[in-house]
């Protein structure tokens, strides 16, 4: 199975520079797809989850242009292919 995740600008120093991160293994879930990002990733974690495995309320993840939040939260299904992007909220005035 492949996976592509899209790493925004804020995120891409903890992804090596990569506008995407390309990722083979299993996964059947985001959450699982998500272990397979911290295992090539490590640092962009603590980014994403919370120290109690969720995720933080100002991060939206879209698999194939759909919000987890609204597939299943981390349960939310993932493809062989599927897109990944990781968004953290932007704001200010």
């Amino acid at each position: 199975m492949s996976l592509v995740f899209v790493m925004p600008g804020p995120l891409r120093e903890l992804a090596g520079g990569r506008g995407e991160v390309h990722i083979d293994g299993a996964a059947d879930s985001i959450a699982d797809a998500l272990a397979l990002l911290w295992s090539e990733c490590p640092a962009v974690r603590d980014r994403v989850i919370t120290e109690l495995g969720e995720v933080r309320p100002h991060i939206n993840i879209f698999i194939d242009g759909e919000s987890m939040r609204d597939a299943g939260g981390l349960r939310a299904a993932v493809r062989s292919g599927s897109e990944i992007f990781i968004l953290p909220a932007v704001s200010g005035g």
